[in-house]
């Protein structure tokens, strides 16, 4: 068996803004909660090699990994992989950008598969990523708007 998630949020703020910020790897610990840092390790082309490390878990165990990540501005997608997979047998993740009336519509669409000897199973990383999606989509989505917001009435300000 293998996992799957499909989750989206829709983001009142140009395209623009949400590409530049969800694609800003260096400032994803202050977009996500949970990661603690980035470090980049090398872009090569348009593929960035970068370790996530995460905040300590509810018991201080803290999780780090290598990922890829190759964004596609023209195709409005990019495509991440874990290369470091840890518990997981492999992990390839989909970004989706479409702009709608209401704003950016971002997808996230994650395929795995947890390793046998995993500490946990298929099932229980798909509930566990579909409510965590939830979460740092709704936060990302309000970072997003309030700079989208703030960069609003900055340009009403200065336009008086």
């Amino acid at each position: 068996m293998a996992g799957h998630t499909e989750n989206s949020i829709t983001i009142d703020a140009p395209l623009d803004l949400v590409w530049e910020m969800t694609n800003d790897l260096e400032n994803w610990p202050r977009l996500f909660s949970e990661y603690a840092s980035v470090d980049v390790l090398s872009v090569e082309g348009g593929t960035t090699t970068f370790r996530l490390t995460m905040h300590p878990d509810e018991n201080g165990k803290v999780w780090s990994w290598v990922s890829e990540r190759t964004p596609d501005r023209e195709k409005r997608t990019v495509r991440a992989r874990r290369v470091e997979t840890g518990p997981f047998a492999h992990m390839d993740i989909l970004w989706e950008y479409a702009e709608l009336p209401g704003g950016v519509q971002m997808r996230w669409t994650q395929d795995f598969a947890m390793k046998p000897d995993a500490p946990v199973d298929d099932d229980w990383m798909t509930d566990n990523i579909n409510r965590n999606s939830r979460t740092q989509m709704a936060l990302i989505r309000d970072r997003i708007e309030q700079v989208a917001r703030d960069s609003e009435s900055a340009s009403v300000a200065s336009s008086r």
